[in-house]
């Protein structure tokens, strides 16, 4: 994969502005980045360059909170089905339309961006964790497979638990970190994923954590209810952009 001079420099941006808003609100770098990335780039090379500096963003957001081991072993069912079906999603990028797949990743980003806009929040009992999480995390895995996103319908879930918001942040942190790592294998077994591939995201690493230190410092003089709300919107109205102009392509 051959990268220009001007698509590195796109890629460090959008890093830079995926890792601002996570320090500002906590979460949306691989959102963000993969959004703004699907539109720069293919959605396989997207997802390929997301891999490394998710999991070093993701993996500091699930091991900081001090309930790892906890949220670990009482959500196993669920991070466990998220992790191990992502390989069945992987198998739809061989077999079905780039621009289908594209269109798919920005109909979850309006179901993300909506739900959260409208305060959507069901709720989920003890009694009913175990097919909630099996059902969900089975969902999450196929669909991060095939098209990138780690946030539907596993954050929805998350959020459905009732947990206080470090714990659930740190949990999202997991999440993320465990779909990441699944995503890389399943891109390496379609040969999707190379040491070029690697490199480049590794670089991202750095602009991702510039961004993200930015954010913190922005998040001390600023709302974060209201900065968050912004997120949202140019969320949805990515996931509008990005399925008009893959719907443009059938």
């Amino acid at each position: 994969m051959g990268i220009e001079p001007i698509e590195l420099a796109t890629i460090a941006a959008i890093f830079a502005l995926a890792g601002t808003v996570k320090g500002v609100t906590g979460l949306g770098l691989p959102t963000v980045s993969l959004a703004l990335l699907t539109i720069a780039f293919d959605l396989s090379t997207a997802m390929v360059l997301l891999l490394v500096p998710s999991f070093v963003t993701n993996l500091w957001q699930a091991m900081i909170g001090g309930q790892f081991w906890l949220l670990l072993n009482t959500n196993r069912t669920f991070f466990l089905t998220a992790s191990c079906t992502v390989w069945i999603g992987g198998l739809a990028l061989s077999a079905l339309n780039w621009a289908l797949l594209s269109a798919l990743l920005g109909f979850l980003l309006i179901t993300y961006s909506a739900a959260s806009l409208t305060g959507f929040r069901p709720q989920i009992g003890d009694q009913q964790k175990t097919i909630w999480g099996t059902s969900c995390g089975t969902l999450n895995g196929i669909l991060t497979g095939m098209t990138g996103s780690f946030v539907v319908p596993g954050v929805l879930y998350l959020q459905a638990l009732g947990l206080d918001r470090n714990a659930l942040v740190q949990a999202m942190g997991i999440l993320f970190t465990l779909s990441t790592i699944s995503l890389g294998i399943s891109l390496q077994s379609s040969t999707l994923l190379s040491a070029t591939h690697l490199g480049i995201s590794s670089i991202a690493v750095a602009p991702a954590l510039a961004g993200m230190y930015i954010g913190q410092q922005l998040r001390k003089n600023m709302s974060e209810v209201i900065f968050r709300k912004i997120f949202l919107i140019t969320i949805l109205l990515l996931g509008v952009y990005i399925i008009v102009n893959n719907i443009l392509e059938f």
